[in-house]
Parts: C-alpha cells; sequence; structure tokens
C-alpha cells in the first residue's frame, strides 16, 4: 500500500466525494484524470517546465532513446549503497519532481512502489508514459507542502529540481521530512561555474523566462533552427565546440552523448527551453549543500561535484541509532 494522501494544509485524513478529496475542515482537492491535484492554483511558476515535457514526453526516456542515459546519472547520484537499499525489499519511493518519467522508468525498474509528484501539468506526461498501477502513484503536489505525513518513504530520490524551487533549503528540508528512518534522500543541484557566467545563455533567458511558456517555446525553437547547425558542424572539433557555446544559447549534447541527428536535436529543443525559461536558477557549492543536510540530521553524507553541479545523498537515522554492528552508508 502507498503512504496515505493527507491534506496538504492540515495534514488531516482525506474522504473522496462527487471526484474531490476533502478534509475534515472542508479543504477539498479535485481528482483529474485519475491524478490528485493536491495545489491551489494550476498555473504557476513551474507552468514553463508542464509544457516542455508534456511537448517532449518521451525524449529523455532511456527505452525512446535506446540509451542508458537516465539509468547512468540516476546510479551514480544513488551510490552503491543506497542502489543495495533500493533493490533490497519493497522499498517506497518519492519521486519529487517526476517530470514526463525519465527517472520514474529507472526507479520502477528496481521493483520499487513509486510515487511520483510534480507541482506542473508534467504530471500527465508521467501517466501517459507510465500508467498509474499497484507500483506507481501520481500525485500533482508542491514540494514545499506535500501531501503525505512525515517519514513515509524509504528513498525520497529528486533530481534536476531544487534548484528550481523558491528556496533550496526549504525544499530540502521539506523532502528530508518525508524520508522514513534508516531511509535515504538523494538529491542534485546547480553549482557556480564559470562557463555558466562567459555564455549568452543568462542573457538571454533574462527576455525568455518572462514571456508566456508557448511564446518562449516558439523562441526557443527559433534559436535552435539557428544554432544548431553550427553545434553539429563544431562536433568534432574541441574547439569549435567550445566557440560554438560561448556565442549560442542553445544547449547540446554532441560531445557526451551518442544519439542519432533527431534526437540530438529534441534534447536541444527541450534541454535549452529548460534553462531559458526557469523561473528560479539557484547555485550552491558541494560545501554549502553538505552543511545543509548536516544540519538537517544526515549521516552516511556524500557530496561531490558532478553531473549538473553538486550530486548529493544521505541516511536518515533510525529511531533509537543504529544497532551496534550496523553500518549507516
Amino acid at each position: 500500500m502507498f503512504p496515505e494522501i493527507v491534506c496538504p494544509i492540515e495534514g488531516q485524513p482525506l474522504s473522496q466525494t462527487a471526484g474531490k478529496l476533502v478534509c475534515a475542515r472542508g479543504h477539498a482537492w479535485s481528482v483529474d484524470a485519475g491524478i490528485p491535484r493536491m495545489i491551489a492554483d494550476r498555473h504557476n511558476y513551474a507552468d514553463a517546465f508542464g509544457l516542455q515535457w508534456n511537448t517532449f514526453r518521451k525524449t529523455q526516456l532511456d527505452s525512446y532513446c535506446g540509451s542508458d542515459i537516465s539509468l547512468r546519472r540516476a546510479r551514480r547520484c544513488i551510490g552503491a549503497a543506497a542502489w543495495a537499499f533500493l533493490h533490497s525489499g519493497a522499498r517506497e519511493v518519492l519521486e519529487a519532481g517526476c517530470g514526463a518519467g525519465r527517472f520514474t522508468e529507472v526507479l520502477l525498474a528496481t521493483g520499487a512502489s513509486v510515487t511520483s509528484v510534480d507541482l506542473s501539468s508534467a504530471v500527465e506526461a508521467n501517466q501517459d508514459n507510465f500508467a498509474q498501477s499497484d507500483r506507481h502513484r501520481i500525485v500533482q503536489a508542491d514540494l514545499l507542502n506535500l501531501p503525505f505525513a512525515p517519514g513515509q518513504f524509504d528513498v525520497v530520490f529528486c533530481l534536476g529540481v531544487i534548484q528550481h524551487t523558491p528556496s533550496p533549503e526549504r525544499t530540502m528540508a521539506a523532502l528530508y521530512d518525508q524520508v522514513r528512518p534508516g531511509g535515504w534522500l538523494i538529491i542534485d543541484h546547480y553549482t557556480h561555474s564559470l562557463s555558466r557566467y562567459t555564455k549568452t545563455l543568462p542573457l538571454v533567458r533574462q527576455v525568455l523566462r518572462r514571456l508566456p511558456p508557448e511564446q518562449a517555446m516558439k523562441w526557443t525553437a527559433r534559436l535552435v533552427d539557428v544554432f544548431f547547425p553550427l553545434h553539429r558542424a563544431a562536433r568534432h572539433s574541441r574547439v569549435g565546440h567550445a566557440l560554438v557555446s560561448r556565442v549560442s544559447p542553445v544547449l547540446t549534447y554532441f560531445h557526451c552523448h551518442r544519439l542519432p541527428e533527431e534526437l540530438h536535436r529534441q534534447w536541444a529543443l527541450l534541454d535549452t527551453h529548460d534553462a531559458l525559461t526557469d523561473r528560479y536558477k539557484h547555485k550552491r557549492t558541494r560545501k554549502q549543500i553538505h552543511q545543509t543536510l548536516e544540519r538537517l540530521g544526515g549521516v552516511a553524507i556524500a557530496s561531490e561535484y558532478a553531473g549538473n553541479g553538486v550530486e548529493a545523498r544521505c541516511r536518515k537515522p533510525p529511531r533509537g541509532g543504529w544497532p551496534a554492528r550496523a553500518s549507516a552508508g
């Protein structure tokens, strides 16, 4: 059984009435297309993300790409000990910020029961890719107001999300709160880098992030039309790639992923839109992430520069402490 959904305002149990979930104090939440919508306003700062994941709902799935790009990233972030823990029983996983499901696919393949949550309409793309079942549940909810009682999940997994929330530290605290004693929190976060400040992308972002999502998507497509051929032409030259990347606001992966050209273009459209339209783009150092996890009470903390910035994980101590011969790592 999945952890119970409760009222995100009162923390009270919910009863279902006329297609709505209602708490004893009268707060009501709709259920549309089989997905509980535990947010007060469907339109929010994540609207651009919802549009991109519904537009490119299969682009980053390993099964669609014929690759293991998402699997390798997930395994690296999870680490050996947490990966073994994830496979060691019927684990309950909270996937925080699920998007269209690139990591949902990976998590479901472990045999775990997965609750996939997103603030945006990406939940609909996720359901299209991975239908709800006795091992997969989808909920539209805010990570800062999750509709679950604390300590219900063995693993809380959140990649590519925290930097886009209003307060990374509050988000990390909210996610850690959901971890069952003895369980794991897996996260990543953008960090500072010289390359981020020597490209045109931050300047273009100041314009596009202020546009309505549909209009910003059209401008992203135009930018890709102009710059993608330049990236493709420079793909075999390290110097050429570096020069084009300084001028172009378009993100491409010719240098690190082996994909058919059409998939390279889809990834460029998706990730360029993602990078140019996000409301929040926070950055933290490895030390800052590590210290936040320490303040929350995490143990077996691992944090390193990798992937999109900082990749980190920690474990929540069990009630009463670890058995004499048990390892926290």
